[in-house]
């Protein structure tokens, strides 16, 4: 069993590679991370007690009398998950009260005027000048008020001026901190629920000060996705660790990676940088998922031969179009010859995802920024790209492949995807033969949603990929034959759903296998580098594949 430090080191290598990029960029737009102020949140928690599983961390919550939620502004999963909390029947049999940093307590009326239904959306985000003073995503937010003006019996703003000047910023604790007494005078038995930016919450910050007032008060500071924990986390022998205990009155949540941290954060600096509030710049987002998986695989992007390395990688960077219309890629396919059915499967792609590589186009089409996606389709193009682009369309016809070559040849390209997006991304969760056997529990209506498929095809294909699974791990005790000529002439979604659930239980193999140390850096290499178009190539790779992995 490999040590934590060992296990530490492999979770992480790809995640920090990317972050290197990120954060350079970050420290060009944002010079204040050397403050104190800062320093002193990053050096408060450095390292936890105990792992703990999301009903503990629950229970923690609802056994306490304040609960300090910690709050990275750029990331929409902080405020989604206190959001998520307010919904939940265990949190809300007991009265609720939400505080939240982002609206002036002077705005405190017009809050009230949107809670009892006399103003709508749109004029409450107008009146709090929330694109002027705070300028992060509304939508994540507006979920947290909705949230609390269904369950919670108050809702506050905690915040004060100025927000810009650091020298000031304990003033604004103090100034919290009061605002939290009276909301406990006004609501004595309730639990009251505060967001607060994630500086705020060391130790002599924001918590002392509301101890100081309420100290007869049993605190919890609920902190989110603290880099120094999350690393440490890694070498732990499960898979994901969803939160740890740091201290008896500290807990810290994860549900989000760093790289997804930062790169949210960078996406800001960068649009505020050139005073935009349309769409962003995701390109260098990708180029930098890319260049993480580069590093960790060992490429050379400038390599002139095209053996053990891809051929001048660095000319074959894929172009990126962020958040544009479905109108553009319908006529960008069009223009490239594709077929209506193909436009239509293309789009769905991209509608089911928020994003998609389309290799035909060498082309990165995203609607919206998920990394998990974005992590899987970095992994295909470079699965490509070291390939030369075979499927690139530039005035050629293709080579028609063999069904067996094109099912193995998709099944290998979903699997580097899923493994890719693993390494990139570690909070992707696991896909195993017990969740495709889990399928089966679904009902008949949930496994025709989560399929996209009619019920009889669904388990005709879950049939296949169970006597695969077992045929593959135990080849001596094969059950009866699935039917391979059926399976090949699979098409369309049926073929598609197949091909990528396959793919997903290899890659997650290999991810174990990377984990477990039977597979290193320069075998993945090699497989991404294996030239897939080539008649039975697909086939022998997957055979040898599978081979390694039992």
């Amino acid at each position: 069993m490999a040590t934590q430090g060992i296990l530490r080191s492999r979770r992480s290598a790809a995640q920090l590679h990317a972050l290197v990029g990120v954060e350079r960029e970050i420290r060009s737009y944002d010079h204040a991370g050397g403050r104190k102020y800062l320093r002193d949140f990053r050096d408060a928690y450095r390292s936890y007690e105990e792992t703990l599983t999301p009903d503990q961390v629950r229970d923690e919550i609802v056994s306490s009398d304040i609960v300090l939620v910690a709050d990275y502004h750029a990331l929409p999963s902080s405020q989604r998950y206190l959001a998520s909390l307010i919904r939940d029947p265990e949190v809300y049999r007991r009265p609720v009260v939400l505080g939240v940093e982002t609206i002036f307590s002077r705005d405190q009326h017009i809050l009230d005027e949107w809670r009892r239904g006399e103003i709508e959306e749109g004029e409450l985000r107008q009146r709090i000048r929330f694109d002027f003073d705070w300028g992060y995503d509304w939508t994540p937010f507006y979920e947290l008020l909705s949230a609390a003006r269904d369950h919670a019996v108050g809702l506050y703003g905690l915040d004060c001026m100025p927000r810009e000047d650091l020298r000031k910023i304990g003033a604004r604790d103090r100034h919290a901190a009061g605002k939290l007494s009276e909301i406990r005078e006004r609501h004595p038995d309730a639990l009251i629920l505060v967001l607060f930016g994630e500086s705020h919450l060391a130790p002599r910050h924001l918590p002392a000060q509301v101890r100081e007032r309420l100290p007869e008060e049993h605190m919890l500071t609920a902190l989110q996705n603290v880099d120094a924990l999350y690393w440490r986390a890694a070498g732990e022998q499960a898979d994901h660790v969803e939160a740890v205990r740091v201290a008896d009155d500290v807990v810290c949540v994860f549900n989000a990676t760093p790289l997804e941290k930062y790169e949210n954060y960078r996406l800001y600096l960068n649009r505020w940088g050139r005073d935009e509030t349309g769409a962003v710049d995701l390109g260098p987002t990708v180029y930098n998922l890319i260049d993480g998986l580069v590093r960790f695989l060992g490429i050379n992007l400038y390599s002139n031969h095209n053996t053990t390395q891809p051929r001048l990688l660095v000319d074959l960077m894929p172009e990126v179009y962020s958040r544009n219309s479905d109108a553009l890629l319908r006529r960008l396919l069009s223009r490239k010859g594709f077929s209506a059915s193909q436009r239509r499967m293309m789009l769905q792609r991209v509608h089911e995802r928020g994003s998609a590589y389309l290799a035909p186009l060498n082309t990165f089409y995203i609607r919206q920024f998920h990394m998990m996606s974005a992590a899987e389709d970095a992994a295909r193009f470079l699965h490509h790209a070291c390939r030369g682009l075979p499927d690139r369309v530039n005035g050629k016809i293709p080579e028609p492949r063999t069904p067996h070559d094109a099912f193995f040849a998709a099944t290998i390209e979903h699997a580097l995807a899923c493994f890719g997006s693993r390494i990139l991304y570690p909070a992707r969760p696991a896909f195993r033969d017990a969740d495709l056997l889990a399928r089966y529990e679904l009902t008949r209506e949930d496994l025709e949603e989560q399929t996209s498929l009619p019920y009889a095809e669904a388990i005709e294909i879950l049939d296949f990929l169970n006597w695969h699974r077992a045929s593959t791990r135990k080849p001596r005790e094969r059950a009866a034959a699935s039917d391979w000529s059926t399976v090949l002439a699979f098409t369309g979604r049926k073929r598609e759903y197949l091909t990528q659930q396959l793919g997903y239980l290899v890659g997650n193999d290999l991810y174990d296998s990377y984990i477990e140390g039977r597979v290193g850096p320069a075998v993945l290499r090699r497989l991404f580098l294996t030239h897939l178009e080539e008649p039975n190539a697909a086939r022998e790779a997957y055979a040898s594949l599978n081979s390694r992995l039992r």
